[in-house]
């Protein structure tokens, strides 16, 4: 554990979190006030600066824009957070904008169009909630994994604080990295990153590795990030499930 600064992240957010929240160590949710202490919550955290850019202004300034044969979806966030982002050490910041982007991301329209009956209005809040958290870990342009929280291991973490069993946790973390199965919702999410500074990217395959991920900045070295999270994935996911409250869930 490498921390810079143990300095306590409180932020009030539009909703409440589930107060389940609180098995996982330092984390305390109450109501929509959310509480993290760094020194116990983070496995890793060696940054306490993220690129973040307005959340209003990606709405206005690029959600509806469309990619043509001379400029990809790809291309268009790049420019947007050359742009209009900013970097900031403000925690609250990011968690703030993160909400914004997974409300956005994973609302209850979508279901229908989902093909996955067993995936509820509830299940999107799960998904709303634990990906706000995971906004705070972070990847450097060289690849390497600065910052490194239980929301990092998404099935991991969803299970310990909703009681998810194996199944249902790796259908959630289907929905989460599978950019909801077909490329419209792919492009939403790389325009919606953008207020993160980045895209979202994942370190597993499919349900059978359950490595989660992170909105890593444009350019960063895949290879070296995937080097790294080999490392360090097994023990502190092993670690995440040590919290489960039904260990047999």
């Amino acid at each position: 554990m490498t921390t810079i600064d143990t300095t306590a992240i409180t932020v009030e957010l539009p909703e409440a979190f589930d107060p389940r929240w609180n098995r996982l160590p330092g984390i305390q949710a109450d109501g929509r006030r959310i509480t993290i202490d760094p020194a116990e919550y983070f496995f890793r955290f060696e940054s306490n600066t993220w690129l973040v850019a307005d959340w209003d202004l990606v709405k206005a300034q690029l959600l509806d824009v469309e990619e043509t044969t001379e400029s990809a979806v790809e291309q268009l966030a790049l420019d947007f957070i050359k742009q209009h982002s900013e970097s900031t050490s403000d925690a609250v910041c990011v968690l703030a904008t993160a909400y914004e982007v997974y409300a956005y991301l994973f609302r209850d329209e979508h279901l229908a169009g989902l093909g996955l009956p067993q995936i509820t209005a509830d299940h999107l809040r799960m998904l709303r909630e634990a990906a706000t958290l995971m906004a705070l870990n972070k990847v450097e342009l060289d690849g390497h994994i600065s910052n490194v929280g239980p929301c990092w291991f998404f099935p991991a973490a969803t299970s310990v604080v909703f009681d998810l069993d194996d199944e249902m946790g790796g259908m959630l973390d289907e929905v989460y990295h599978g950019g909801w199965f077909n490329e419209h919702r792919r492009i939403e999410s790389i325009k919606a990153h953008a207020a993160l500074g980045g895209r979202l990217v994942h370190g597993c395959q499919s349900v059978p590795d359950q490595t989660g991920g992170v909105v890593a900045p444009y350019g960063a070295s895949m290879a070296n990030f995937r080097d790294d999270l080999a490392a360090f994935k097994a023990g502190w996911i092993e670690q995440v499930y040590a919290h489960r409250v039904n260990p047999s869930a």
